[in-house]
């Protein structure tokens, strides 16, 4: 006979594998790729309305310069381009498959202020403006080969008067681009070229002519544009010439770009991993757990078919760090079975039978899975709140794999049970068990504990204090990183010998992966020295390494005051992360001294983790921190576990002191802890050999504070909780 319980859950879970399965296939449709996996450009454009007369900035000049952009973009052909206004004076755009970076640039950036100009008839004028006296009217200027032009500047037209642009082929075949007037521009152009037949009109295009033909007849419907243009200059310049000028000069902020290999190759590190963890996890639970580990690895399979369709409802991109984020929480996911299981071990143990042992473990378990998730899911909150690109897809991914996982976990798995003992077919649940009740004393030993703790973060601080700026990455400091691959191996040195010939001998050379993989930083932070950059570095392997074939497969560029502003969001998201948990552990279990316990726990786990990666010379970007918010928001799961047990152990044993409770707890949950982050554990040891150089940091980071994590569980947040107390509460304690 099936438990009542099981006629209301299974709708529920058909129901929701039914939803999420309907929005995860197929998945070529429903899941949108970052550019990180299929290549593109991110770009954060700043309007600099400084230029603009103070007559002129009453108007929404951003809002202006968006719709000009997304016009421009739109005719250029991107599919799915995402361009979206940030605060006052910024723009965020997106061009999933655009690797062209030079064209794209000019295309977004250039203003197309285009004006039609009467040339002066007089060479003295003309020879007066080159010794620098430009008379009064007139304006000095020149065309591509630096010819001078002196023109009028009373009575200029300007692209306004245009309804229409397109290519044409002009003599000799060569492309030009041809223009329509609009009715009121037809007859103010027809005027002008009316009453100047036989004098030069300068077409001139951002203050530099384009072509200067003499006037011939009257001209009312149409004119043509001439130069030396391919056939792509002058499509983008048709189509920036129908969108319209400008509004004020743009400026690149920051910039990605990703190649199309190395997102596909992001895609394949990134498949290996999943695949590698999964397995790792699938022959440790039905290794360990037998057939409630065949069922927990059912759920799994069904977590991940959450997360897709999770990933799909909310249109959801998926990024390189989300399929982090997303083999994460598979091992999180295993936890929460790993809670319910080893409390169904200990209700068999004490002699129930076996239906109320699995009611009783669920039962028990719940408020630990529920306490630990949502503080997991705190910090994932604050880190999207706070990130930007792929890491709010991290985040994003993160946020709903935590919430597959407590479903699956809590309903998939009970579902599974109740019908095999509604079938009359599950009399036993064997397990196996390697870790037996302990009678350590933790607490014996806190001080020397203490002491080894401060030393380790000591160390770590002076580290990330004593590196100086080189602590941080390219998000937090600013500058131009260049990501070459060669078919050949190579050397450091020969390769900044040879960038050393273009000048660029200071650049910072760092072999990334493979010895044909490399990246190169310079602290370019202008336009200008970006183009230069990127044009002497390409210039240079060209000429020594040609056979080699050097490729840009990717291109970072984040200006020095973005670098800062995304340093404090950094600084926040860490901040407002371990607050929120401190808060929510303390109301949770009634006590401030159990929420900061678990801070100080929390923020030792990630000073460590950010001391080691500090002690290596890795530098700190915002991936990192994406690391360290994981490592508070998970380290926290196996104190609640404890704390919970603590909670309960101080209703059934009144005698016992806290410190006596504190031991009892944290030895009757230390197979769950290590079981718990052992699992975890297999996950990032995968994500660290098999997902690439750019999850490397990451992933290390992750191994580390999560094995801090279980030292300071059982070490640090359980006895401070006793040290305060004897502090500040001797009575109580």
């Amino acid at each position: 006979m099936m438990p009542a319980s099981f006629r209301w859950r299974v709708p529920i879970v058909l129901a929701v594998v039914a939803f999420a399965a309907w929005h995860a296939f197929p998945l070529s449709t429903r899941i949108n790729l970052g550019l990180d996996l299929q290549g593109g450009m991110h770009l954060v454009l700043k309007v600099d309305a400084s230029q603009v007369p103070a007559e002129a900035r009453t108007t929404d000049i951003t809002g202006i310069a968006l719709e000009i952009i997304r016009n421009r973009i739109d005719q250029f052909g991107v599919r799915e381009p995402l361009i979206q206004r940030q605060g006052t004076d910024h723009i965020l755009v997106q061009l999933p498959g655009v690797t062209d970076r030079e064209r794209a640039l000019k295309l977004i950036g250039q203003t197309a202020l285009l004006k039609f100009q009467l040339v002066a008839e007089s060479p003295r004028l003309l020879d007066q403006a080159l010794d620098g006296q430009v008379p009064a009217g007139f304006a000095l200027t020149e065309d591509d080969t630096g010819t001078p032009y002196l023109l009028e500047t009373d009575g200029a037209l300007t692209g306004g008067i245009l309804s229409d642009a397109y290519v044409e082929a002009g003599e000799l075949g060569l492309p030009e681009v041809s223009f329509r007037l609009t009715r009121e521009g037809a007859k103010v152009f027809g005027r002008l070229t009316g009453a100047h037949i036989n004098r030069r009109l300068a077409i001139v295009l951002d203050g530099k002519v384009q072509s200067a033909p003499v006037i011939q007849s009257r001209i009312t419907d149409a004119g043509r544009i001439t130069g030396q243009f391919t056939r792509e200059e002058a499509h983008d310049l048709a189509i920036v010439l129908r969108a319209g000028a400008l509004p004020a000069p743009i400026m690149i902020e920051e910039e990605r770009t990703v190649g199309p290999s190395l997102g596909r190759d992001s895609i394949r590190a990134g498949v290996t991993a999943t695949a590698v963890g999964g397995a790792l996890i699938v022959a440790f639970m039905a290794g360990y757990y037998l057939l409630a580990g065949l069922i927990a690895v059912f759920a799994l399979a069904l977590n991940v078919l959450l997360i897709l369709g999770g990933l799909g409802y909310f249109q959801a991109t998926l990024t390189l760090p989300g399929i982090a984020g997303m083999i994460l929480t598979l091992g999180m996911a295993v936890d929460a079975n790993v809670l319910i299981y080893e409390r169904i071990r200990e209700e068999l143990r004490a002699g129930r039978p076996l239906s109320l042992a699995i009611d009783a473990g669920y039962e028990k378990a719940f408020s630990a899975i529920l306490d630990s998730n949502l503080t997991t899911l705190i910090a994932a909150v604050f880190l999207y709140w706070f990130g930007t690109g792929p890491i709010r897809g991290f985040a994003t991914t993160l946020s709903i794999g935590i919430l597959a996982s407590m479903f699956t976990a809590i309903f998939v798995t009970r579902v599974v049970f109740d019908f095999l003992l509604g079938l009359g077919t599950l009399k036993r649940l064997p397990m196996l068990h390697l870790i037996g009740q302990t009678r350590f004393d933790f607490l014996r030993k806190r001080r020397l504990c203490y002491a080894a703790s401060f030393l380790v973060v000591a160390i770590g601080v002076a580290s990330f204090v004593m590196r100086g700026d080189e602590r941080y990455g390219l998000d937090f400091t600013g500058g131009l990183l260049q990501e070459y691959r060669l078919e050949q191996p190579s050397a450091a040195d020969a390769l900044r010998s040879t960038l050393g010939k273009v000048g660029l001998g200071d650049a910072v050379i760092q072999q990334f992966g493979s010895p044909t993989e490399w990246l190169i930083r310079t602290p370019d932070d202008t336009d200008a020295e970006i183009e230069q950059t990127t044009a002497l570095t390409r210039e240079a392997l060209t000429s020594d390494y040609g056979e080699a074939n050097p490729q840009l497969v990717r291109l970072e560029r984040v200006g020095p005051t973005v670098g800062k502003i995304l340093q404090q969001k950094a600084w926040l998201a860490i901040g407002w992360s371990l607050l929120g948990i401190m808060l929510y552990v303390a109301v949770r279990f009634r006590h401030f001294d159990f929420g900061a316990a678990g801070a100080v726990a929390l923020i030792h786990d990630v000073v460590v983790a950010a001391g080691v990666l500090c002690l290596l010379g890795r530098p700190i970007d915002f991936i990192t921190v994406a690391a360290l918010m994981t490592i508070a928001g998970f380290s926290i799961n196996d104190t609640i576990v404890i704390y919970d047990r603590v909670r309960e152990n101080a209703r059934t044993h009144r005698k016992l002191g806290l410190a006596e409770i504190i031991n009892l707890s944290v030895n009757e949950t230390l197979a769950r802890t290590l079981l718990t982050s052992l699992t975890v554990i297999f996950e990032v040891l995968a994500l660290y050999c098999f997902g690439g150089e750019v999850l490397r940091d990451f992933s290390l980071c992750l191994l580390v504070g999560f094995i801090s994590g279980v030292y300071s569980t059982v070490y640090i947040a359980s006895a401070l909780v006793v040290t305060w107390r004897r502090l500040f509460e001797p009575k109580r304690a």
